[in-house]
């Protein structure tokens, strides 16, 4: 099955994609699963949950939250309660693993990132990220080669467009539970392609836009 592991919706302040409308175009790009992963909360992927019931889609949502750590972030996906930011990597991995979740070094080489994870016992490294195109990625594999953890993909889409850009083929049963298994037992191998320079620009762009407005509002 193929997943897109990273993706924001608005429920991120960086992001202004609808839920309905990602699972939409989940399913038109052709994915078997997503995991919305919002800065510091599980809101999007619950309501993603939710609707996907509601709709009755052919689409499974893994829930999810992208952490922002005192190092930087981590994806944790099977968890269905906030974890606080800020706290340290090995805190917030010891906390996802009491709430039966699995951490994942999203994007460890970009700027203000995480970094070299040898010593964090994160479940895997995400090795192919849409949004980096001056060589982490490449760096992220060799890392993840030598500490012998699984890769993973995903698009970090902030965006309707670049939704599956980035992917995971999982070799496991349609179901959450059997998805998290593999991705913990290496059952994974990522792809996609990079997101054009322009995307990001214009990514950039709405964020200082939603920025100025919620600013204006409060005058």
């Amino acid at each position: 099955m193929r997943f897109d592991l990273h993706i924001h919706s608005s429920y991120s302040s960086d992001s202004g994609s609808v839920v309905d409308d990602i699972l939409r175009k989940a399913i038109e790009k052709g994915l078997d699963g997503i995991a919305i992963c919002d800065h510091n909360t599980v809101t999007g992927s619950f309501y993603a949950l939710k609707r996907v019931r509601e709709l009755d889609l052919p689409l499974i949502v893994l829930p999810g939250i992208e952490v922002s750590t005192s190092r930087g972030h981590l994806i944790v996906l099977g968890v269905r309660e906030n974890i606080p930011p800020g706290l340290t990597p090995m805190e917030t991995i010891r906390i996802a693993r009491q709430k039966g979740g699995i951490t994942i070094a999203a994007h460890p080489f970009k700027i203000r990132s995480i970094g070299d994870v040898e010593g964090l016992d994160v479940d895997a490294i995400e090795t192919f990220n849409s949004r980096c195109f001056l060589g982490e990625n490449k760096k992220a594999q060799k890392m993840a080669i030598k500490l012998r953890k699984p890769q993973v993909g995903g698009s970090d889409s902030h965006i309707m467009g670049t939704i599956g850009f980035g992917y995971t083929d999982i070799d496991a049963e349609p179901d959450e539970a059997s998805v998290l298994n593999a991705i913990r037992e290496g059952k994974t191998s990522p792809g996609g392609k990079i997101s054009p320079v322009y995307v990001v620009i214009l990514h950039v762009m709405g964020r200082i836009f939603r920025r100025l407005s919620s600013h204006r509002k409060l005058f």
